[in-house]
């Protein structure tokens, strides 16, 4: 980890990093429910999960862009209101708004809520003020899509912002994304990890990095990042 730190960084999440999705594992704690984050926060962790945008602008803490591996239902989540969602099941519990997060986390952990944007851009920023107003914990929002980092630095500056960066783009797709983001962080593919461009970002602001699933992978990114975002094996 880095030891240099020009100033400290307001996700520190610790030795325990961010669990990813939160601490999910077999059908009893799935990926991105509340049971999951409630096992990530007593086991000392940050938590890193979804965030998807409904027809009627609710936000909810899922994954893909339909329901059907998590739920058996071909309902799409940017095409569906609350409502009609609200009758399908992550587990034993009901799709997770952003707001019942919140409401569990209480500030006692970081997070890191990522934005899957689809072709509803524009709409992210009212519907997150509305869900983030009156949390005081530490949380940054960030999203492979550039447009919403810039989004937030131009209309929600106080909130921490962050730039998922996928590996196989290409140094100048790599260099416009981070200038229009203009991000407070980066979260990076582990496979990026050791080539020299994320040594020169780490100067500037901290780096994480995901996903890490086994020691070998945890080793080295612990060396070239400033946490982790892990599952699995991961796990420190």
């Amino acid at each position: 980890m880095r030891s240099s730190r020009s100033k400290p960084d307001p996700l520190e999440p610790g030795p325990k990093g961010f669990a990813h999705r939160g601490l999910h594992y077999g059908s009893g704690f799935p990926e991105n429910s509340l049971i999951a984050s409630a096992a990530a926060l007593e086991l000392g962790a940050g938590i890193e999960c979804d965030l998807r945008l409904t027809a009627d602008d609710q936000i909810l803490v899922f994954h893909d862009a339909d329901a059907w591996r998590m739920c058996g239902s071909p309902l799409r989540i940017g095409q569906s209101t609350h409502e009609e969602l609200k009758k399908l099941k992550v587990g034993e519990g009901p799709l997770p708004t952003l707001e019942s997060l919140l409401a569990l986390v209480k500030g006692d952990a970081p997070l890191l809520l990522e934005v899957k944007v689809d072709s509803d851009i524009w709409r992210w920023v009212p519907a997150l003020r509305r869900a983030l107003a009156g949390y005081a914990g530490p949380f940054g929002v960030m999203s492979f899509d550039a447009r919403l980092a810039r989004l937030l630095k131009t209309n929600m500056p106080d909130v921490r912002r962050g730039l998922v960066v996928r590996d196989d783009l290409s140094p100048l797709q790599r260099s416009l994304a981070i200038w229009l983001a203009d991000p407070d962080f980066l979260a990076v593919d582990r496979t990026s990890l050791g080539k020299s461009w994320i040594a020169r970002e780490r100067e500037r602001m901290p780096v994480y990095s995901w996903t890490i699933r086994s020691p070998e992978q945890r080793a080295q990114a612990q060396v070239h990042a400033d946490a982790l975002i892990w599952e699995a094996d991961g796990r420190p």
